[in-house]
């Protein structure tokens, strides 16, 4: 394929529009309320599609990046996105809250992470020159899905019931991912963008030569990784917590009209689909380690807001922007940190690997949330123990920071 026929900017903006429709899952707070009215559920009940689909997403991203690795994105881009409107189409014949565990949450999880791998692995590698940036803006498309279908979820349940918007969801996404899957196609080996020269980072000096192209399997035995994944753990129970309960906790905590929450699940899309972008550039700057360390107590800080302060919609508003555009910022850099630590050519099976840490955290953050507010009545224990993690998280970082900087010296004493 030849570098001056494809425009790599065009195949990120058809990815972003592709990651709306996937990140719609991020929007279902407002479909929680009318369902638990009309099949009689209980909170945790109509928790479990949601988790269940986020926890198997990091599944579908593992077999969708071996597809992608061996031939390119656009097989697996397509067949997920069919299965992911399949999805939510058949979540219209609901007839009990159980049947959307299989459609919405197994069938859901099974497609949401081979789009999401296809569009971000295949964008980090078209920009090495902008790896902060292209990641950000690709993983933004995700974090902007609630901005859309979060009002126009509410909007379409004033006429239809909530099992009729999820068929017509279902439509939208066969639409948006079939075309974006046309121009999904991957870039040249060793691909460098005109009049680019790539810098040697202190990161990349880490790896040697041999090394820098990392199998999964190899990647394993790397313990760099296993402290990037459980800080990774660590990075989505905030989000995944807020995300899963927004326009409740609006609703319940600050005394929020549904109209009024759904306003703020939208506001909480923003920042989470910004801060993808801006944390992104941020660490282009700053490097991955220092961002992300940041960004952790950005975190803890929103997180002990919301505990302690949330009794009107601004401090609501400005508790969910900082931990919207943290949780954003984490899957901005994430995809970049894996690239540099471990390489390009295996990129889409290794992240895949890496993103499992979302699992846990997709189990864990809301079912927590739920569970806090049936024992004691309300969420505060949920928002301190959250804030809690974001500090070990620091720590963590800081800890993984350190360990990076003593095998660069160890290399250079080596080559010295």
């Amino acid at each position: 394929m030849s570098n001056n026929k494809t425009n790599r900017w065009l195949i990120l903006f058809t990815g972003i529009f592709a990651n709306l429709c996937v990140g719609a899952a991020l929007a279902w707070s407002v479909f929680r309320k009318p369902l638990m009215v009309l099949f009689g559920a209980s909170v945790s009940q109509v928790t479990i599609p949601y988790t269940l689909s986020l926890a198997l997403m990091p599944i579908s991203m593992i077999i969708a990046g071996r597809i992608q690795d061996k031939r390119g994105p656009k097989l697996a881009m397509f067949i997920g996105g069919l299965i992911l409107s399949a999805s939510y189409f058949l979540s219209g014949y609901a007839t009990n809250i159980q049947f959307l565990y299989i459609t919405y949450g197994i069938l859901g999880g099974a497609s949401l992470g081979a789009v999401y791998s296809c569009t971000v692995v295949n964008t980090v590698k078209w920009f090495p020159d902008k790896r902060g940036l292209a990641g950000g803006l690709i993983a933004a498309g995700l974090g902007a899905g609630s901005i859309i279908f979060a009002p126009l979820g509410v909007s379409l349940m004033k006429i239809y019931s909530p099992l009729i918007t999820f068929q017509i969801f279902g439509v939208i996404f066969l639409i948006v991912i079939s075309f974006a899957s046309i121009f999904a196609v991957s870039p040249p080996a060793g691909y460098k963008p005109e009049g680019w020269t790539p810098p040697i980072s202190n990161l990349a000096s880490i790896n040697s030569a041999s090394s820098i192209d990392k199998s999964w399997k190899d990647m394993l035995k790397d313990p760099l990784f296993y402290i990037a994944w459980v800080a990774l753990v660590l990075a989505c129970v905030s989000g995944l917590m807020i995300i899963g309960h927004a326009a409740t906790i609006g609703q319940e905590v600050v005394g929020l009209s549904p109209a009024v929450a759904a306003i703020g699940v939208s506001i909480l899309g923003i920042a989470n689909a910004s801060g993808r972008a801006v944390w992104g550039i941020v660490s282009d700057k700053l490097g991955r380690f220092p961002t992300v360390s940041l960004i952790f107590l950005v975190s803890a800080l929103s997180m002990f807001l919301l505990s302690y302060m949330a009794s009107t919609f601004l401090v609501f508003v400005i508790s969910i922007v900082g931990i919207g555009s943290c949780y954003g910022g984490f899957f901005g850099i994430y995809p970049a940190i894996t690239g540099e630590m471990f390489g390009l050519k295996n990129m889409g099976m290794n992240w895949g690997v890496m993103f499992t840490a979302f699992a846990p955290a997709a189990i864990f953050g809301p079912l927590l949330a739920a569970q806090v507010r049936v024992n004691y009545g309300d969420y505060s224990w949920a928002f301190i123990i959250a804030g809690g993690l974001s500090i070990l998280g620091i720590i963590l970082t800081r800890y993984a920071q350190s360990v990076v900087k003593k095998n660069e010296n160890s290399k250079n004493n080596k080559v010295a």
